[in-house]
């Protein structure tokens, strides 16, 4: 595909107009008006100096070839204004995570080459304590919020840079080649921007298949399908700086729906939550897991009522629980849950919709370009294969990682001439054409010689009815290796023995899988995202040295 997003936004704005494109606190934004602000975004930038894209056949696959922007920012309209405007320039936009330190956020400014800073006043100490140690900016630009920060030394305000600015469209040749840029979470290592073209992240995530599964032909058939569409309003719950959320706002854009932001943007406050699905109607609601999707069980039972304007639950980030899509289905009658797995690397990889309590415990299946390939990575497993393989995903697929050749190499392999992405999932490929997955290699944990994974032995305890959330993660053992511990947080008054979460899980995993040691904490700790902080995990497994369960 040669679409461009910057083109693409274009074309379906002038379609539909007058159509609502975001909702953020009260604040009402058409399509024609996100048009003319990220218009305005992009001139501000090119009057700044962002350069021209250096064309993609003169680059190496983990190379940019263009300015980067980065997105320091909570949700809001000015984030994926800044995103899409940023793509007007020419210029390459990528996320910043905002609860980094200083330390984090020199390495991943420097290892972005970032030209570009967007900011949340709340954030300017930080970029003064930060910029003499990382490449010089073009620009910053300082997003107004509670905080009443001054402005940086040099730095613009964004509403008064963007009145200013031109509301002319770019004179820039947007290309599919130009980059859509993301960094990963970091949990198992330092953060790495993925590199994909454009086009690929388009077909891959962002909404270019029609019901069918084939790729709309051109820009005039995204066009067509907007103006035909029934538009829905969605809100994706995770933060912007995280792939799940922009991939939900820019699919449903891309089909002429619209996004609805949450007012507080700094937690996730499931009561809040209900009042805006009530007050905007919000019918497509995004949730990662249990983390997300327990909390607003209880919310709903506290309120006494579910709103009935959701048909749609879109999981993703994390798995959420048998028990917890089914509890959500029976509050949510009519609605459907879509559960995907996915990875900044690949983009889906496997999908299960569940609109009962039996279509919840059904194994996901893999989408279009999915494969298991062999341990080794020699071959593609058929279905019904022995042992486990690596999920993997066919084109389209990202160039690579930035800056970073070896890991390129490695994650996006070669096999047969065909280019592979293998993020890093072991999973079995089940007659059926269903995936029996078993989660992150880097997460899993090797006892007596066997390999258990964390997610299948949290799914286990997280079958027990008083368990809010659990992470599992491993210490070091004499007699083992590694011995598996889990870290579990109780709902609000209930009472569970180590030895009742162990019986509970011995259920459903083999007997060396459960755990040698169970902590209770007040809170499991997560990202803002809903991630596991498997880092955080593995410190408080550490620390239950010389326990046993009861």
């Amino acid at each position: 595909m040669p679409f461009n997003l910057a083109a693409l936004q274009e074309t379906i704005a002038a379609a539909i107009p007058d159509r609502p494109a975001l909702i953020f606190r009260g604040r009402r934004f058409s399509f024609a008006d996100f048009t003319q602000r990220t218009r305005q975004f992009a001139n501000l930038l090119l009057d700044a100096g962002i350069a021209p894209a250096t064309p993609r056949n003169e680059l190496e696959n983990w190379q940019s070839g263009q300015d980067q922007v980065a997105l320091y920012l909570h949700n809001g309209n000015e984030y994926l204004e800044a995103m899409i405007g940023a793509m007007k320039a020419g210029a390459a936009p990528f996320n910043v995570n905002y609860r980094y330190v200083a330390d984090e956020l020199r390495y991943l400014l420097t290892n972005a080459g970032t030209r570009v800073i967007v900011y949340h006043a709340r954030y300017a100490p930080m970029i003064e304590a930060i910029r003499a140690d990382i490449p010089e900016q073009k620009l910053l630009i300082q997003v107004a919020d509670e905080s009443d920060n001054a402005l940086v030394g040099g730095a613009v305000a964004y509403e008064t840079a963007l009145a200013a600015a031109s509301t002319n469209r770019p004179d820039i040749d947007w290309s599919g080649d130009d980059l859509y840029i993301l960094y990963t979470g970091g949990t198992t290592g330092m953060p790495k921007g993925v590199l994909w073209r454009q086009a690929d992240i388009l077909a891959s995530a962002l909404g270019a298949r029609n019901r069918s599964g084939a790729l709309l032909p051109d820009l005039e058939a995204f066009a067509d399908r907007a103006v035909k569409t029934r538009p829905r309003r969605y809100l994706p719950t995770p933060p912007f700086m995280h792939g799940t959320a922009q991939w939900i706002a820019l699919s449903a854009w891309h089909n002429g729906h619209t996004i609805v932001i949450q007012d507080d943007v700094e937690r996730y406050d499931p009561v809040a939550l209900l009042g805006i699905i009530e007050r905007e109607q919000v019918n497509v609601l995004s949730l990662v897991g249990d983390a997300f999707g327990r909390p607003l069980i209880e919310a709903i039972e506290a309120q006494g009522h579910a709103p009935t304007s959701l048909t749609h639950i879109l999981n993703g980030g994390a798995a959420m629980s048998p028990a917890v899509k089914a509890a959500l289905l029976d509050k949510l009658p009519g609605a459907r849950i879509i559960d995907t797995i996915g990875s900044s690397e690949a983009g889906p990889l496997a999908r299960q919709v569940a609109i009962d309590d039996d279509g919840t415990k059904t194994a996901p299946k893999i989408v279009g370009g999915s494969v298991v390939i062999s341990a080794d990575l020699s071959t593609l497993e058929p279905p019904g294969h022995e042992g486990l393989g690596w999920l993997a995903k066919t084109a389209p697929v990202p160039l690579g990682y930035l800056s970073d050749e070896a890991k390129t190499k490695a994650t996006f392999p070669v096999l047969d001439g065909v280019r592979y992405a293998v993020p890093g999932d072991r999973a079995r490929l089940l007659a059926n054409g269903a995936i029996e997955f078993h989660g992150r290699e880097s997460s899993s944990i090797n006892t007596g010689g066997e390999k258990v994974f964390a997610e299948e032995v949290e799914q286990a305890i997280a079958r027990h009815p008083a368990i809010v959330d659990v992470l599992v993660s491993w210490r070091p053992s004499e007699r083992w290796g590694q011995e598996v511990v889990a870290i579990v947080q109780l709902k609000p008054g209930a009472s569970a023995t180590q030895a009742d979460l162990i019986a509970t899980a011995a259920k459903t995993i083999a007997r060396y899988k459960l755990p040698k040691a169970i902590l209770m904490v007040d809170r499991v700790k997560r990202g803002d995202n809903g991630k596991p902080d498997y880092r955080w995990a593995k410190q408080m497994a550490e620390s239950t040295r010389g326990t046993r369960p009861e």
